[in-house]
């Protein structure tokens, strides 16, 4: 039994994927490079590679010294593929074997092999490395010891491509199930193993993440976080927030004159800031999840937009019904002659923000996609940027166009 299975050491392991990679290293720099090693042999590759780059480099150094080669390789497979994809994730190939190897022979190898790794399937390779045939425990079992495995693996492969994005691979896996699948490069040659609990778990926290992205949350801050770090993780973001809103109140303030001659037009700003704001949210927790899921496809762009501007029409016209009526109503009551008038603009000016909110919802990410960034980061504090300044200005525009 290793020390990382030992009571305390399984707690470790559970923390570490609790907390983010600079509080794990923190809590794993109270171990002996040796234990820490340990504990991250029992993380996924990634979190394990998180926490690396976290750590101090003596510490890191430390931890690379006491691990063995296997494991450093395996941690540093990562560094040689895109963020996303499912190189990210796999391990080094284990319970590899040659064609011509009889079954008596491999039997030999994996009890060695399993007393320091699980092993679920047997990969067969010709000389240049190529993966040509899958052995399964069962095979072995009921087949002869003088048996080459070229007469008994499967030959009908399914394998993952090292550089494939997660969620492709996901895709490609949904109705198959396995619990482990070779990885591939782009000549068919064996470079490692993913399981699929892996994939999912990894799947899972990128969801998990994404509500926190859209509102400047990163991933890395978790509710164990100190508040320190949450602070400087957060500001920045805030700060941002607050140089947008003055974009919004410098359009307030280009309508000065029309808000000092109808005052009660800044009654309804809020109304109407928050309705489209709400809908552009709505469009944009759609989109964000259509990336997220693969289905924006060649042509979805558009797609999208015609739905969300229907939708933003849609709505915004049967809301803007009741915008409206409560406009004439507290207009009457306010004795002013425009009260009909106002009605029209209030439920104009919900419609046209209602449709822009809703447009921005899909432009927004699409956008920040395209310039290189995560399309959840902080995508909330541009969209209602963007809400803002449509609804206060169709707002304060038509009231101005129409009324004065």
């Amino acid at each position: 039994m290793s020390e990382a299975t030992t009571p305390d050491h399984l707690e470790l392991i559970a923390r570490c994927k609790q907390i983010g990679p600079r509080e794990a290293a923190e809590l794993l720099a109270r171990e002996t490079p040796a234990e820490a090693a340990d504990i991250l042999g029992h993380l996924l590759p990634t979190e394990a590679q998180a926490i690396l780059k976290a750590a101090e480099p003596a510490q890191r150094a430390a931890i690379l010294s006491a691990a063995s080669p296997e494991r450093v390789k395996q941690w540093a497979l990562d560094l040689q593929y895109p963020a996303d994809s499912i190189g990210r994730l796999m391990e080094h190939p284990i319970a590899v074997f040659r064609p011509e190897q009889t079954v008596g022979e491999v039997t030999e190898e994996l009890r060695e092999l399993v007393k320091r790794a699980f092993i679920t399937y047997g990969w067969v390779v010709d000389p240049a490395g190529l993966l040509i045939g899958v052995i399964t425990m069962r095979d072995l079992l009921f087949s002869d010891k003088s048996a080459r495995l070229d007469a008994i693996m499967l030959r009908t492969i399914f394998s993952l491509r090292a550089t494939m994005p997660l969620l492709d691979a996901m895709k490609a896996t949904l109705d198959r199930h396995y619990p482990v699948y070779p990885v591939v490069d782009d000549a068919g040659k064996l470079v490692g193993l993913v399981r699929g609990q892996q994939m999912f778990e990894q799947q899972a926290v990128e969801l998990s993440a994404q509500a926190g992205s859209m509102v400047g949350v990163t991933k890395e801050e978790r509710l164990t976080t100190p508040w320190p770090r949450a602070l400087l993780f957060r500001h920045p973001w805030l700060q941002l927030n607050l140089l947008t809103a003055f974009i919004a109140a410098f359009v307030v303030g280009l309508f000065e004159h029309t808000l000092a001659q109808i005052v009660l037009l800044a009654v309804f700003l809020p109304v109407l800031a928050g309705q489209s704001g709400n809908t552009g949210c709505q469009a944009l927790a759609v989109t964000l999840r259509g990336m997220t899921l693969g289905e924006f496809g060649p042509g979805s762009f558009f797609k999208a937009l015609r739905k969300e501007a229907i939708l933003g029409f849609g709505n915004g016209a049967m809301v803007g019904v009741s915008a409206g009526l409560g406009m004439f109503i507290y207009a009457t009551l306010q004795k002013n002659p425009n009260a009909a008038m106002l009605a029209f603009v209030t439920w104009l000016a919900m419609v046209l923000a209602c449709v822009i909110s809703g447009i921005s919802g899909v432009v927004v990410p699409t956008t920040l996609k395209k310039l290189g960034a995560d399309p959840a980061t902080a995508s909330s504090i541009f969209l209602t940027t963007a809400t803002d300044v449509v609804s206060m200005g169709a707002f304060l525009g038509l009231a101005t166009l129409l009324l004065l």
